[in-house]
């Protein structure tokens, strides 16, 4: 007897095609309960496939980690550059990685936790190098662009309408964001001038969002604009 899908020679006592899982059915043969000629199947789920990739993703981070700080250690006796590199690589795994050992990862979640991680990262790079500069400049950066994001992907994740809205209005906030940026710079190394460069992108993000928000209003031009980008 043959499996009626993939032709795999089964045995009489096979209720299921041990290769396609195809039910076995043959009016004119009697199945009987005895020992099966294949092993029983065992099907691999996506969740075992998933765990089974971050273990071997992790072990490799932790390698590298431990390689570079050796490599340091010999070289200089000490923690010095790898502090660097270990930070970063810490960032790449709970922005890429981390979120992957579950099965539906929130973002609303994980965001924040990644930019608290860059927060951190910046927060040693000043302590390491003497800086002065992380209260007046990375932390406000940082922590501006980590609740915007946020604010952002909550937004998207929750709202089920108005996502033009939604990112128009965070076009406009990137545009200010940047000007904080240029007052940030400005505080920290003391320049003289505050408006300069950051009046373009200002200009440019809020033209960029202001278009958006106009189209989500206006219906008709929505729907036009659908029709011939076909979205």
């Amino acid at each position: 007897m043959y499996c009626v899908k993939c032709g795999v020679e089964l045995k009489d006592s096979e209720h299921v095609c041990p290769l396609c899982l195809t039910p076995v059915f043959h009016p004119d043969i009697k199945q009987e309960d005895c020992e099966k000629p294949y092993p029983e199947f065992r099907r691999v789920t996506k969740k075992s496939v998933r765990v089974a990739v971050m273990f071997v993703v992790t072990v490799c981070f932790i390698l590298v980690s431990l390689m570079v700080a050796m490599i340091d250690f010999n070289i200089t006796s000490g923690i010095t550059w790898s502090g660097y590199v270990l930070g970063a690589l810490v960032i790449l795994y709970v922005s890429f990685a981390l979120p992957e050992w579950f099965r539906h990862p929130n973002p609303v979640i994980f965001t924040p936790i990644a930019f608290a991680t860059i927060i951190l990262y910046l927060l040693y790079i000043d302590l390491t190098v003497h800086g002065g500069w992380f209260l007046s400049l990375a932390f406000p950066i940082a922590g501006i662009a980590g609740i915007i994001v946020t604010t952002m992907v909550t937004l998207l994740r929750y709202v089920k309408r108005g996502q033009l809205f939604i990112v128009g209005g965070t076009l406009i906030a990137t545009g200010v964001y940047v000007s904080l940026i240029e007052l940030f710079i400005s505080i920290t190394f003391e320049s003289v001038s505050f408006v300069g460069w950051s009046g373009f992108p200002l200009a440019a993000f809020f033209i960029l969002g202001m278009m958006l928000i106009i189209i989500g209003i206006c219906k008709p031009l929505r729907l036009a604009l659908s029709k011939i980008f076909f979205v």
